[in-house]
């Protein structure tokens, strides 16, 4: 028995090296992205979106000549001082203060542009329907919610995808403990609870995790409840789990009123999610649900894998499972496309060309 566990660790490892080998010799390949630095101060205010929030900060001090990054409770003090070029909120939800929009109204009252980057869309259209108003200029990731911000008013809406932060979310060797056949960490919403369900007789005997809240919400917890780590995982670790695993699944979040959501504008949702670009980044093969707006981003079946229902995704799962080649060679071309395409350098740059 030592010497069977021995050689399933010799052969588990060496799968890790081949793997990870192939992930530098296709970032070698990655053309970076030219800089143009602008010749401009902005003042960046945070979400508490670290993976983002980190991302976006280290673009734009590559791309304008000053960044400075200010709580959402002082931005307007920190305006005033600076006289900056232009305030970028990113996303103005959930933790930031009652007088948020005053504060912005104020900016703007000293001649200083103000522009917020929805990256929650469509899932909050009952605050964000209002918030729009109060700035310059709308980003959204959302390609569908364009529409719907210059409906309600707003003058200056355009569509920014996500990217993905590739100083954190990178290739990297992991030890046992991150590695299974299957991964998902996100919330137990309510079309994630259904698909699990119906895929635990399958997922029975094979090394899975299930991370993140709600997942209680299983009707197959005889089958399922020992896969679930039911806490957050810090975006380092979520890297670790990423790397480790041979398939990460992405499922995005259902757009319906009611279910988890506070879409009272019942936008629906067109556009890929940041776990997207993140799981790629990493270089491992992701199979995910189809949004309308995938392919302008990654090519299903060359860079990707999608799936309709859980009968696809069973049988894809287990096709992968046994064609480790074909396997490694999907994921390969995810991490040069995201790391030549997607990053948040890109996105920035994009982002301050409208400015």
């Amino acid at each position: 028995m030592k010497l069977t566990r021995r050689k399933q660790s010799y052969l588990e490892g060496y799968a890790e090296g081949v793997r990870v080998g192939g992930c530098k010799a296709i970032l070698q390949r990655v053309k970076q992205p030219e800089t143009v630095i602008r010749n401009m101060n902005v003042l960046y205010v945070p979400q508490g979106f670290e993976a983002i929030d980190d991302g976006v900060i280290a673009a734009l001090q590559m791309t304008v000549s000053k960044c400075i990054v200010v709580n959402a409770a002082h931005m307007k003090e920190y305006a005033a001082i600076h006289r900056p070029d232009l305030v970028l909120v990113m996303n103005g939800l959930h933790v930031f203060p009652e007088n948020h929009l005053s504060q912005i109204d104020e900016i703007r009252a000293l001649g200083i542009r103000t522009a917020i980057w929805f990256v929650d869309d469509p899932y909050f259209t009952e605050d964000t329907a209002d918030i729009c108003l109060h700035y310059d200029l709308v980003f959204t990731h959302e390609i569908r919610a364009v529409p719907f911000y210059q409906n309600q008013g707003a003058k200056h809406v355009h569509h920014v995808p996500l990217g993905v932060n590739t100083s954190l979310f990178s290739p990297r060797k992991t030890s046992s403990d991150y590695q299974y056949d299957v991964c998902f960490i996100g919330s137990g919403f309510w079309n994630r609870i259904s698909l699990f369900d119906e895929l635990a007789p399958f997922l029975k005997n094979k090394r899975v995790l299930i991370a993140g809240g709600q997942w209680g919400r299983l009707q197959r917890q005889d089958l399922l409840a020992s896969f679930i780590k039911p806490d957050w995982i810090p975006p380092v670790e979520t890297v670790d789990y990423y790397n480790g695993a041979k398939i990460v699944i992405n499922m995005h979040r259902p757009p319906e009123y009611g279910l988890d959501n506070r879409n009272t504008h019942q936008i629906t949702a067109g556009s890929i999610n940041p776990r997207t670009y993140e799981m790629n980044a990493c270089g491992t093969l992701q199979i995910t649900d189809i949004r309308e707006d995938l392919s302008n981003y990654y090519r299903p079946g060359y860079d990707i894998e999608t799936y309709e229902n859980s009968a696809e995704l069973q049988d894809k799962i287990a096709y992968y499972l046994r064609n480790e080649e074909e396997r490694l060679t999907v994921a390969w071309r995810s991490l040069y496309t995201t790391h030549e395409n997607h990053t948040f350098q890109t996105r920035i740059q994009m982002l301050l060309s409208y400015v």
